[in-house]
C-alpha cells in the first residue's frame, strides 16, 4: 500500500477551502447553522485525511522495520496506531 499524495491533498485543500469560507462567514456576523455544519464537515475530512496518513505510516514503519532489523520497535509503534484506529 503506497501513500495516496493526490487524496491526502485533495482532503487537505478541500478542508482549507471549507475554513476559508466559515472565516468569512463569521468576519460578515453570520452565525447560523451553516456554520456548525461546515465545522463538522472540515473535521470529517480532516480525520479522513489524518486516517490516510496514519494508514501511510504504519506502512513505512513495517518497511523500515525489515530493513533496519528494528522489528519490535516498530511493532510497537503500529499497535498502538491500530489502537488509535480502533477508539475513533
Amino acid at each position: 500500500m503506497r501513500a495516496d499524495k493526490d487524496k491526502i491533498n485533495r482532503l487537505l485543500k478541500t478542508a482549507s477551502g471549507q475554513i476559508e469560507g466559515i472565516s468569512k462567514m463569521v468576519e460578515e456576523n453570520r452565525y447560523c447553522m451553516d456554520i456548525s455544519n461546515q465545522i463538522l464537515a472540515v473535521q470529517s475530512i480532516l480525520k479522513k485525511a489524518n486516517n490516510e496518513i496514519l494508514k501511510a505510516h504504519m506502512h513505512m514503519c513495517v518497511k523500515q522495520a525489515f530493513r533496519e532489523g528494528n522489528e519490535e520497535e516498530k511493532i510497537d509503534e503500529i499497535i498502538s496506531l491500530i489502537n488509535k484506529f480502533n477508539k475513533e
